[in-house]
Order: structure tokens, then C-alpha cells, then sequence
């Protein structure tokens, strides 16, 4: 697998992964002698870019299977039409089916599945326990970042989320990733300065071993929201009402979820327009979410929960 190294520690020890190739740090030569060296017989751009496209051309791979809309795809010789952009499937769903174009059969609701270590679920405990967090306790992860790749169901909205969800008896923790640290803070003030915060606390797989042991992950959509789901982990969304950023195209793949879009036709800015900003998010009500934490972590379940 071809990826960047913030991505490594996820994809490392994934069944049926060989190896792996770092793609950030390296200049096109030096990336260029690495995949030559391998003398691949096939390459899958799942992620098309001119200058991967042209790694795998120069690198003498004899099946090069890509996107048939762009306008470098003829340095692919076999070549899949979806347009992403429409939304019409997942992009897992986009990504398998390129494959379709050497004749595999592919699955059509893929379900990823993410193991986590025993040294990593060791680590995650002993942060739980240092925080307060102890077996058999009903707690929830607010994610309330999403890295920009998304419109955001707002800090003031998780904090409120936050205190109704301690005052039926969870606990709470805040993630965040690099440059979160405000919006993290903003989400402990509006719950009491009761929530927890825990930004930077954990490497990525420390990270997934810990979402492993919640009793329910909620957040905007997301790379976490996604580790959420493939550790098994109960997942509430959030998704704007952009057929680019759709849940059918990014979704969390899992049947443990449930999922909110508001409808851009009522928000005062949009008004039926392309999607201005975040506030057609403010939609989403906290009585909404709190049915959907209800549906999702059934109080006779609350013994079954927690850090495991």
C-alpha cells in the first residue's frame, strides 16, 4: 500500500497487507526507485493524482487501473467512469469497484474491521483510569473537529450535548487532533468544565484501542468517526446536506449508527441553495441526538459497556 505516514499506523498489520510505502518525504525520483524496486505487476489508484498516475507509468507496472475521468487517465490502461462528486455509492464502494476492471468480483457494502492491539488497549485503560474512567461506566467520545473536510454540528451544540448526557449518568470525553485544542476547550466550557478533555493523548492505534472501549462515539464526519465504527464502537454523525460530503458517499460502515442531515431548503442562508456554511448544522437539535444515544446504548446493555 502506497500511503502517507500519518496513515501508516492504521494500515500496518491490516490482514493481507504485504507491506507498505510511505508517499510524503520523499522526492518523485526517490519515489520512483522504491516502487521500481518492487517490480509490481498491477497498480490500484483508489486516490487519483497526475503525479501518482505518472509514478505508476514510469515505474514500468504493466496493469495501471485508475479513474477514466481525468484528464491524465490515459496513463492508465484500464480505466473505471464512476463520478465520484455525484454521490451515488460510497467511496469504499468507488474504490473496490475499480477493480471490477480485471474482472474480480467485488463487494458492494464493504465493512471494514479494525484490530487493535493488546499493547495499545493496555494504554488506552491505563488513560481511562487516570481520567476516571473505570470498567462497567457508561461514557461517550464527543469528536467535535472534523479537519475542515466537513460543515460542523457547532462546539456550543457537543457542550450542551455534554451536560445532558452527564446529567443521565455518562462521562464524557473530548477528542481532538493537532490545531483542536480550542475548539475541544470550547466544547469542556459549554458542559461545566465537567467533560474530559483528551487531545493528544494517544498515538493512532492508542487512539482506536480507546474508541474500542467506548460506550458510544459522536462527532462530524470525520477519519475518527470511521475508526469508531471499525473497532465496533456505536457511531452518531453529523453530515451537511452536500451531495459531495454525503453520508451515502462518506458514511460511517457499520449498522451500529445513526446518522443526521439537516435540510438546507429550511436554513435562513442557504435557502434551497449549494450549502453556504455551518449553519444549516444548527438544525440538529440536542433532544434529537439524545433519542439517537438512547436507541444506541439501551440502559440494560450498560453493564455489557465500557472499558473492555
Amino acid at each position: 500500500m502506497l500511503l502517507r505516514s500519518y496513515t501508516k499506523a492504521i494500515a500496518i498489520g491490516y490482514e493481507g497487507l504485504d507491506s507498505v510505502l510511505e508517499y510524503d518525504g520523499k522526492s518523485f525520483s526517490e519515489m520512483l526507485r522504491a516502487v521500481r524496486l518492487e517490480r509490481y505487476d498491477m497498480a490500484v489508484v483508489a486516490f487519483p493524482r497526475f503525479r501518482v498516475a505518472l509514478l505508476m507509468l514510469m515505474a514500468g507496472i504493466p496493469t495501471r487501473i485508475g479513474s477514466g475521468y481525468r484528464w491524465y487517465s490515459l496513463l492508465f490502461n484500464k480505466r473505471v467512469y464512476d463520478h465520484r462528486k455525484t454521490g451515488e455509492r460510497h467511496e469504499a464502494e468507488y474504490n473496490v469497484r475499480l477493480l471490477q476492471a480485471v474482472g474480480c468480483n467485488v463487494d458492494t457494502s464493504p465493512r471494514p474491521v479494525l484490530k487493535v492491539g493488546q499493547t495499545e488497549l493496555e494504554q488506552a485503560k491505563s488513560v481511562l483510569k487516570d481520567v476516571g474512567i473505570y470498567p462497567g461506566d457508561r461514557w461517550v467520545v464527543l469528536h467535535p473537529g472534523s479537519g475542515g473536510s466537513a460543515r460542523d454540528w457547532s462546539p456550543k451544540n457537543f457542550g450542551e450535548l455534554a451536560r445532558v448526557l452527564m446529567g443521565e449518568g455518562f462521562k464524557v470525553a473530548v477528542t481532538g487532533g493537532p490545531q483542536e485544542d480550542q475548539v475541544v476547550a470550547t466544547v469542556v466550557e459549554g458542559s461545566g468544565n465537567k467533560a474530559i478533555s483528551l487531545v493528544n493523548r494517544f498515538t493512532l492505534r492508542e487512539f482506536a484501542a480507546f474508541l474500542s472501549c467506548a460506550s458510544l462515539f459522536v462527532g462530524n464526519s470525520s477519519g475518527p468517526l470511521h475508526i469508531a465504527a471499525a473497532v465496533g464502537t456505536p457511531v452518531i454523525g453529523f453530515y451537511p446536506d452536500i451531495a459531495a460530503c454525503s453520508p451515502k458517499r462518506w458514511g460511517p460502515l457499520t449498522d451500529k449508527k445513526v446518522v443526521f442531515v439537516p435540510d438546507r431548503t429550511k436554513c435562513p442562508l442557504c435557502k434551497g441553495s449549494e450549502c453556504q456554511s455551518n449553519v444549516c448544522m444548527d438544525q440538529i437539535e440536542v433532544s434529537q441526538v439524545m433519542s439517537a444515544v438512547h436507541s444506541l446504548t439501551p440502559r440494560e446493555a450498560a453493564s455489557a459497556v465500557g472499558v473492555h
